[in-house]
């Protein structure tokens, strides 16, 4: 399930600062025990929680951390027009044959001592509805028993959970209209929380928590924005419910309401339901599409016949008068268009609420506007007109800003207000995004209840989405719509192309807080670091990745079918996957910007979240099985080879099989089509035959001046190395061991870094142990350094027994998950084991189109860095290097601090 990487093991999290000061025998023994993975996911400190599995990811979410009571974890704002709901959902608990776990134990590794309460692992999920339907309300939470802490608490679990004294947070004014309601029906008190104070609490953790969490939306372009911490304070919040309250925080806790308006959501709605007859606020925006208000607003040219008042600045589309037109007309109401009702009505109260919004600004000299609140609700034509006032009267001076979870701030301030949730700590790196598919598609958009399981999700999408002969989006690809030109001018575009955005409110996504993610310590400036090669905000680049993964898209779903045993409850799911991730796929193309600030790492990672979704653990499990069986088999003899040969042919020859192995990548169409041609083996022998100097980016005499330089500029070696590996077989048994082995012969510590989670045919931490203790067999290099490591079960005894005192001498060879669970790799968010153990390191090699390519490669770092990869992308040679297909990469940088 997409949540994979989050599960959690009550034994895991050591102190970063025991590490930091220990032995180098202590970091060993450390080193051993969080490397040697029997299970593949980054760890959360559970420590006296009871944990249960919750399969629903329907609603966007937080996982939060430090729930370490077993209290409700609910908390409401009942709002004028909507109640907003954010409930706890905990998290699954760890098998309890886990050997990881019995692993630490016989180790005696303390969780150490960063927190002095528990971390709870679980999900934070965010619901609304509307306050007219407060019984619906209630009876979702009464279902889901939130109040008593949810069906997967504690208490609920051993059947000891009781009705009194039972507290929930609360704000908004309808926490004091409706508590006798509350109390009545579920049993429970509001401990009622100020209204203010929640909005601005939740506001200052969603901009220092969570990264691109606001943005600006003008002319229908939606840009994130990356919020200064040391920079946040002050700004202006307009929360915009039914009526509008505008606040300047100054900061946490600091903070004062200094205007309002009664004109606000609840006025476009009300009017819009006497106007229009619309049954509900999400009808009126969608209708409001279709308007064109220059049928009922009086705009400028109609003042002046047609023409500009060009003298004050005004052009002949400016509105003169919101509903003007109708004045001086002799027509009913039911002879207007509710469209254009709607539309001017939109575009009347967002204008008003732009330049109240900004005149306060201007009264306290603030630059920074942050909108809030449900009236919002992430809708296109409603941000651009808000931002097109700002923008006008403050003739660019300021800015209207908005949030992803604009409507949930007081839900969240209030949820923030328990006792210990400790989310002061929460830090950007900390936070992944995620996107279930919430609900049933069509064109693109989410329809449908919530989904209580998979089997409800994959019917709701089999009685959705058409189905057909061929797996294909389900709506047509085309460049984005456009919202027209906004603020005070009539749109220059109609009809479909003035787009909602309604449903993006519903597309948030899954942000899981991991307190066990740590930006990488060896990036050299982590404030500028990009990882993303290419930029998806390129149409054209989106447009073509996009049709990639639909090309593949059958050939996975017959690779994960197959993994699963091709039975026909697989098919179903492949099924459901395959248009899942096409309704994913065609909800970007119809909104580049609807899943946050997406690049190529989080696209293809997008896709490994979606099989997951639908229960394919590893789709190339057997495949990745076969290719490394194959490998090891020929292992011997390549050894022997490159024994043989001198230091400078054998660097030569390691560099060579590592880019020649590279080749094999079932991401790649181009790949996919040689292994008709061969077996892995022999695709391998002729990729290693073609390598021919130089190479399209040729590094290695950089890199062998480092490695074998002699005299008095001989270099030392390396003190401990990183492997970033990328894919299973002859990538990683025939092209980085024996290249690892190098190191280790020179006396180089290495570390093979590898995925937390599968990722197409990606090698795993989970799986190195296996392969390496097969190489071992054959290589004493190999088997002793594994032993060092702890790779090898004997020597794990036998350190426990001698207590580090007779162990062997040789340098270790050690496993490290980095993570992730995707082809490529956000090093601003690594596993805190590969935090700890690169701290030490002054060599990192990242291999692989992913790592080194796709992302990574404009990355500089504090050490010494080699980027390896062949070229398996005939678009991706030609943008980046002016080559070809199979061109081969092989960049080698001195660190920052060596310089």
């Amino acid at each position: 399930m997409a949540s994979e990487l989050n599960n959690s093991n009550p034994d895991h999290d050591y102190s970063k600062e025991k590490l930091k000061h220990s032995s180098k025998e202590e970091m060993v023994s450390t080193m051993t025990n969080s490397m040697h993975r029997s299970s593949s996911r980054p760890q959360l400190d559970v420590s006296r929680a009871a944990i249960q599995e919750d399969s629903e990811d329907r609603n966007p979410t937080i996982l939060l951390p430090n729930q370490s009571d077993d209290i409700s974890h609910l908390a409401l704002d009942i709002g004028g027009s909507l109640i907003k709901l954010v409930y706890f959902s905990r998290h699954e608990e760890q098998s309890p044959d886990d050997k990881r776990r019995s692993m630490k134990k016989r180790f005696g590794l303390s969780n150490g001592n960063r927190r002095s309460y528990p971390i709870l692992g679980g999900r934070l999920h965010f619901v609304k509805f509307e306050t007219g339907k407060l019984n619906e309300c209630l009876d979702f939470i009464s279902s889901k028993q939130l109040h008593r802490g949810g069906i997967d608490s504690p208490s609920w679990r051993s059947g000891t959970q009781t009705d009194d004294n039972i507290v929930i947070k609360a704000t908004g004014g309808g926490a004091y209209k409706f508590a006798d309601v509350l109390k009545e029906r579920l049993g429970v008190s509001l401990d009622k929380e100020d209204e203010m104070s929640c909005l601005v609490a939740g506001a200052n953790f969603l901009l220092k928590a969570i990264r691109h969490e606001a943005f600006t939306h003008m002319e229908g372009q939606k840009e994130f924005v990356q919020i200064d911490h040391n920079d946040m304070f002050p700004y202006l919040l307009v929360n915009v419910g039914s009526g509008v309250s505008i606040i300047k925080v100054d900061g946490d806790g600091k903070y004062q309401r200094v205007s309002g308006t009664n004109v606000g959501g609840g006025t476009f709605w009300g009017l819009g339901r006497l106007l229009t007859k619309c049954k509900n606020f999400d009808e009126l925006l969608e209708l409001s599409q279709q308007g064109d208000n220059s049928n009922v607003d009086m705009l400028v040219g109609d003042i002046y016949g047609g023409l500009d008042y060009s003298k004050i600045g005004l052009s002949a589309s400016t509105i003169a008068s919101s509903f003007g037109k109708t004045i001086s007309e002799t027509k009913e109401l039911s002879d207007y268009r509710p469209e254009d009702i709607s539309l001017s009505l939109l575009r009347m109260i967002s204008y008003n609420i732009g330049q109240i919004s900004y005149l306060n600004a201007l009264r306290y000299g603030l630059k920074k506007i942050f909108f809030g609140g449900f009236f919002i609700r992430g809708h296109a034509y409603t941000m651009d007109t808000i931002s097109f006032a700002v923008h006008f009267w403050s003739k660019g001076q300021a800015q209207a800003m908005f949030l992803r979870h604009e409507g949930f701030l007081g839900a969240l301030g209030a949820f923030m207000s328990y006792e210990k949730h400790g989310l002061d700590y929460l830090r950007a790196h900390q936070l992944v995004e995620r996107f279930p598919m919430e609900a049933p598609c069509i064109g693109g958009k989410i329809h449908g209840p919530p989904l209580g399981n998979l089997n409800e999700k994959i019917s709701w999408l089999e009685k959705f989405v058409q189905k057909g002969t061929q797996i294909t989006a389900p709506v047509p690809m085309a460049p984005p719509g456009t919202t027209g030109m906004g603020g005070f001018e009539r749109p220059s575009s109609r009809g479909n192309t003035l787009r909602s955005d309604a449903s993006a409110a519903l597309n948030i996504g899954v942000l899981h807080l991991m307190p066990t993610l740590e930006e990488f310590p060896l990036l050299a400036d982590p404030k500028m670091y990009e990882p993303n090669t290419i930029d998806l905000l390129d149409h054209g680049e989106l447009e073509y990745w996009v049709t990639v993964l639909s090309e593949h898209l059958p050939d996975l779903v017959d690779k994960a079918v197959a993994s699963e045993g091709g039975t026909d409850d697989a098919k179903r799911r492949g099924d459901a996957f395959a248009h899942a991730f096409s309704a994913h796929l065609a909800r970007l193309m119809e909104e580049p910007a609807a899943y946050g600030k997406l690049g190529l790492a989080k696209l293809l990672e997008l896709r490994e979240e979606c099989l997951r979704e639908f229960q394919f653990m590893d789709a190339y499990i057997t495949i990745k099985e076969r290719e490394n069986e194959a490998s090891l088999a020929v292992l011997p003899d390549l050894l022997i080879e490159l024994d043989s040969m001198n230091e400078e042919d054998r660097l030569l020859a390691l560099i060579e099989g590592v880019l020649a192995a590279n080749i094999f990548d079932w991401g790649s169409r181009a790949c996919v089509d040689l292994y008709h041609k061969g077996t892995i083996i022999d695709i391998y022998r002729m990729s290693r035959k073609k390598m021919q100097r130089p190479w399209r980016v040729d590094d290695f005499d950089m890199f062998k001046e480092k490695m074998l330089s002699s005299g008095d500029k001989k270099s030392q070696p390396y003190k401990r190395a990183l492997f970033f590996v990328d894919n299973s077989g002859a990538d990683v048994v025939l092209g980085m061991l024996p290249l690892a082995r190098e190191l280790l012969r020179r006396g180089t510590e290495v570390v093979l870094v590898a995925n937390s989670l599968p990722a197409l045919n990606d090698v795993t931490a989970l799986e190195l142990p296996e392969i390496v203790a097969e190489a071992a067999k054959h290589c004493d290099i190999i088997r002793k350094a594994a032993e060092a490591g702890g790779l090898l079960m004997d020597a794990m005894v036998s350190i426990q027994e001698d207590g580090l005192k007779n162990h062997s001498t040789s340098v270790s060879l050690m496993v490290a998950e980095n993570g992730s669970g995707g082809p490529c790799i956000d090093l601003r968010q690594v596993s805190s084991e590969l935090a700890a153990v690169a701290k030490d390191a002054d060599l990192i090699i990242l291999e692989g189109m992913g790592r080194a390519i796709h992302t990574n490669l404009n990355a500089h770092f504090k050490c010494d860095s080699l980027k390896l990869a062949m070229v398996k992308n005939q678009r991706l040679a030609e943008k980046l290097f002016n080559g070809n297909i199979y061109d081969c990469i092989c960049r080698f940088e001195p660190g920052k601090e060596q310089l």
